[in-house]
């Protein structure tokens, strides 16, 4: 019987700040990181899980130690007991009762969960030599279920109502997978909309991404409200007016103050307002929602599922963004798919930073498949950076997703990546301005 031997991390850094991407009103030079796991294993065929948590720098260090935490709950496990039941899997790991105490399911010892089991998952893929969106969605409505933790749940979605919902979407699976292998999964993207970008590169990137088949681009907002307004004029002259404008603010505003911006920018007739305050905040999205009329979306930094439940309850999203990489993982995830299907909410998932593109397609094509059965006013996130440094990238083909083939999570790093950028001794460190300063 093969055994899990060990539970390796490495601190990977990107010095993306040195060009501003990824930059916001809120995280103005990030370096996008990841603390990242491999799940070694004595398998004969050499089998291993890879996963990540994503981090924008400083506090890398930090993630990796809560990662390396969860080492005694994990290595010496046989494969079969983890890949068989990987719902008792995550519930092991959120249920240690020390561990437990710095959440409780919340903050970098979650992030650290999702991480070891998104790399249980990566590991499930390859062993069943499937991408994980097509072995999530042939599992039955009853195995789907065996992977949710319902505790907290239930006031909102029942273990028989989510089997409801995932037996009225049965009719068509197998077709709608079909349909993603042939076509792909719409795209949005927000590589021209970085607020460290001049006029100028907006301009040219906007365009680009029209030329490139993107029916909605994003714009970073929320540091200066003429500025805002300026380069939104400039997004709107450069992909005419049958693309949609989203904006997000990366929780930069208290709640009068996001009315009042929202409300400014309104005549951009935007698609919708992302992270206007801050993501614990219910009634404080409920309350911009209200007083703006705007469709609102939060989610990327929504810590566990019951946050989701009660923004739905609240009435406070107009569209879930969940992040692959923030929550305990694959497991959890599923859980709030669930939880939008029975609202009636659509999912329009989280990316960009390091890797996030290359998990969450497989999440967004879970719900597509099993869960809403629909691609109808939904997109994934597009940033077009960083992909080059993955074994299995994602591809983006005339603003769609394309679904991946390969076996596993799309998770694993190149060696070569993983050597350069390990911080702060990797190569792409030591010869970097800022490591020196």
């Amino acid at each position: 019987m093969a055994h899990i031997t060990a539970l390796d991390t490495l601190d990977v850094r990107f010095p993306t700040s040195t060009q501003l991407d990824g930059s916001d009103a809120m995280n103005p030079d990030p370096d996008y990181s990841a603390a990242y796991v491999v799940l070694r294993t004595d398998h004969p065929d050499g089998y291993a899980g890879h996963g990540f948590a994503f981090t924008i720098g400083r506090g890398n260090e930090v993630q990796r130690v809560a990662i390396a935490a969860l080492e005694r709950l994990v290595v010496g496990r046989p494969i079969t007991e983890i890949v068989g039941d990987l719902g008792g899997f995550a519930r092991s790991l959120t249920d240690d009762s020390q561990l437990r105490w710095l959440g409780p399911e919340k903050g970098v010892m979650h992030m650290a969960i999702g991480a070891v089991v998104n790399a249980a998952w990566d590991l499930a893929g390859r062993m069943a030599g499937k991408p994980v969106w097509q072995l999530v969605s042939e599992l039955s409505p009853e195995q789907f279920v065996d992977l949710i933790d319902f505790r907290y749940l239930t006031d909102a979605l029942t273990r028989q109502e989510a089997l409801a919902l995932l037996r009225r979407a049965e009719p068509g699976k197998r077709d709608r997978a079909d349909r993603l292998l042939t076509s792909g999964y719409p795209a949005y993207t927000t590589s021209p909309g970085w607020l460290g970008y001049s006029d100028a590169k907006l301009d040219r990137l906007a365009r680009r991404a029209v030329a490139d088949g993107f029916g909605i681009i994003k714009l970073k907002v929320g540091r200066d409200i003429d500025e805002d307004l300026r380069r939104l004029k400039i997004a709107r002259a450069a992909v005419g007016p049958g693309i949609g404008l989203a904006v997000d603010a990366n929780q930069r505003w208290g709640i009068d103050e996001a009315a009042e911006w929202i409300s400014r920018l309104g005549p951009a007739e935007l698609s919708w307002v992302e992270e206007p305050t801050s993501p614990d905040d219910i009634l404080g999205h409920a309350e911009i929602r209200r007083r703006t009329g705007a469709r609102i979306a939060t989610g990327e930094h929504g810590q566990n599922r019951i946050l989701f439940k009660q923004l739905l309850q609240a009435q406070a999203v107009d569209v879930v963004q969940i992040d692959a990489a923030r929550v305990g993982g694959v497991n959890e995830n599923l859980a709030i798919l669930l939880l939008a299907a029975k609202f009636g909410v659509p999912v329009i998932p989280h990316a960009g930073g390091v890797g996030l593109c290359e998990l969450v397609q497989h999440l967004a094509m879970i719900d597509y498949v099993a869960v809403s059965a629909t691609m109808s006013g939904r997109a994934i996130e597009y940033v077009d950076h960083l992909h080059e440094h993955f074994r299995d990238p994602v591809r983006v083909v005339g603003g769609r997703y394309l679904a991946p083939r390969a076996p596993g999570f799309s998770a694993e790093m190149l060696p070569a990546s993983l050597t350069d950028y390990t911080y702060p001794t990797g190569t792409a460190w030591r010869t970097c301005k800022e490591y020196e300063n």
